[in-house]
């Protein structure tokens, strides 16, 4: 099946891994609306439609902190216990409802604890929320498996906390650890010691570097920090001339270094000019084990079937292509082999030959 004949139909049918998604980011507008007004929460607009389009319009700045700002209102709704249950469960619901099989969520505890939960009880609420979300999904006939990320936020001092969060409740849906923010400024090697506890505990993570920042913070996040994925990444590129790899980039495609790659978001921070012109599709040409997520989905105003949309319409994808970032996604993921190659063998594989 060639570029041309692919229809949304046909993607929003196939089955989609995402690994890069936070859960702060990817609230429904009507939900936000409806939790703002329980908590007297003042919003740009009551109007769901309109909250849509203020955000994804407040999200094309090209500034990546600007960006960021966005999540005071969906965070502002996410303090109470039943905020967060709500929140999880649709965004479970939401993710099987684009045909998403396997995606990992990840958010920051420490920015959910304004209403008086701790730490933990912010976790176990989110967890109970995704695992209800999980049921139902299984009772529609839409299965799909959740795994969170927990996230430390950089620019503070918290970030060890969030990884000793993440090693007590790995037996308890949280599959890897993350940390998020405004990159320039704020270097992963600060919180070394974080990561080097993550290590001793065999729990995996990954590091947001190469978006907002340069090459050495990849350079930093792998070579210092151990990370096994790399969160956006699109300045990988700025070690390859000419097809030529360099030493950091031969290391990243050699040793099958995921890259979280998220076009639309990257477009809205400036860190890509162009659909057409995403690094993500040079990269998969050159080997690079790639992989697509939508990063926010409110705020980007996306999904998993828009993201493979514009990639097909703009970079002349095909179902091929796609079938590779959803195979990469899951050879990555911080799930169990087992889990990871039951999802391919019996699930994507067959889903994607029923298409070509």
């Amino acid at each position: 099946m060639t570029a041309t004949r692919v229809d949304v139909e046909v993607i929003r049918r196939l089955p989609k891994a995402v690994l890069h998604d936070h859960l702060d980011g990817g609230l429904r507008p009507a939900t936000v609306v409806e939790l703002a007004e329980a908590v007297g929460h003042t919003l740009p607009t009551t109007d769901p439609d309109e909250l849509a389009a203020w955000y994804f319009e407040a999200a094309n700045s090209g500034d990546l902190v600007r960006y960021i700002a966005t999540f005071e209102h969906t965070l502002a709704v996410m303090q109470s216990r039943e905020g967060l249950l709500r929140t999880a469960e649709e965004y479970v619901l939401d993710l099987a409802a684009d045909g998403v099989v396997y995606g990992e969520v990840r958010y920051a505890p420490e920015l959910n604890t304004n209403g008086g939960l701790t730490l933990a009880e912010v976790v176990e609420t989110v967890q109970e929320g995704l695992a209800a979300g999980m049921a139902k999904a299984a009772a529609a006939g839409t299965p799909v498996r959740v795994g969170t990320l927990l996230c430390g936020m950089r620019m503070f001092d918290r970030v060890r906390e969030a990884a000793d969060l993440a090693v007590a409740f790995r037996d308890a849906g949280v599959v890897g650890f993350d940390i998020a923010g405004a990159e320039a400024g704020f270097p992963a090697a600060d919180h070394l010691a974080a990561f080097e506890h993550l290590r001793r505990e065999s729990v995996p993570f990954t590091i947001h570097a190469g978006e907002a920042d340069g090459l050495s913070s990849i350079h930093q996040a792998l070579q210092i920090c151990g990370a096994q994925r790399i969160g956006h990444g699109v300045r990988i590129t700025d070690d390859i001339v000419d097809g030529k790899l360099g030493r950091l980039a031969g290391w990243v495609r050699d040793r099958r270094i995921a890259l979280e790659m998220c076009p639309t978001s990257n477009l809205q921070t400036g860190a890509a000019t162009s659909i057409a012109g995403h690094p993500i599709t040079a990269l998969k040409d050159l080997g690079f084990r790639v992989t697509l997520n939508t990063d926010n989905r409110l705020v980007s105003g996306t999904t998993m079937t828009r993201e493979m949309s514009l990639l097909v319409q703009e970079a002349g994808w095909t179902v091929e292509d796609l079938r590779t970032v959803t195979v990469n996604a899951l050879k990555s993921a911080f799930v169990p082999f087992d889990e990871r190659k039951a999802l391919i063998e019996d699930v994507v594989l067959p889903g994607y030959a029923a298409e070509l």
